[in-house]
């Protein structure tokens, strides 16, 4: 596949402006990426900026923390699939993972799953904060509820995605989920890197950079 195509070019920031998503799309529609990831009120916009190309929308779904209630990621999710949106990249139950509550997680990703119709969800588990077993864990469990991806991180907490903790994933989901690495990826090395391990997309905000060979930039 094409790099252009693992990319979802991203912009989740709280104070980002109307301008900025525009020209989030107009960069995605130039270079063709695989999606915009975008925060679920921003949704609307982007399908009418990119209706007239084949680049989706990815928005996200009880970020960053993960921590309401399932009802409301799965009315956030559906709300997002009415306006546009066809990508979903949720923020899996941290808390009960940690707990040992399996059937929380489960059934919290099962909402948004059926909520959505069939359109991809993404499973984010914020990796630098759970061990290896609780990232395994939390893999298996996200098979088991029938999500389409596990993913690393939401670029929003200690830390973003290792080559370590995207070849840990891939070894436990193998080919029955993809894996999308997201959080620091600041380069062009730094996402060959993750795509050698094991990832499928790339969620970062630097994908003009990435494409053009550059390292100045923040990343997501």
């Amino acid at each position: 596949m094409n790099l252009n195509k693992m990319i979802d070019h991203t912009l989740l920031k709280a104070d980002a402006r109307e301008a900025q998503i525009i020209t989030l799309c107009e960069e995605a529609k130039e270079y063709d990426f695989a999606s915009v990831c975008v925060n679920s009120g921003r949704v609307a916009l982007c399908k009418n900026l990119l209706k007239d190309s084949d680049v989706k929308i990815c928005t996200v779904v009880g970020f960053p923390l993960g921590a309401m209630s399932s009802a409301a990621k799965a009315f956030e999710a559906k709300q997002a699939v009415a306006d546009g949106a066809d990508e979903i990249d949720m923020v899996l139950n941290i808390g009960a993972l940690k707990d040992g509550d399996n059937e929380t997680v489960q059934k919290d990703i099962e909402a948004v799953v059926e909520a959505v119709s069939g359109r991809c969800v993404k499973v984010i588990l914020e990796t630098c904060l759970l061990s290896k077993e609780e990232i395994v864990r939390a893999c298996k469990i996200c098979m088991d509820a029938k999500a389409d991806f596990v993913k690393t991180s939401t670029g929003f907490s200690t830390a973003g995605a290792t080559v370590e903790n995207v070849k840990l994933m891939k070894d436990t989901v193998k080919d029955q989920c993809k894996v999308k690495a997201a959080g620091g990826v600041r380069t062009l090395a730094d996402m060959e890197a993750m795509i050698a391990a094991g990832a499928e997309r790339i969620g970062t905000s630097a994908g003009v950079q990435l494409l053009s060979g550059s390292t100045n930039t923040n990343g997501y």
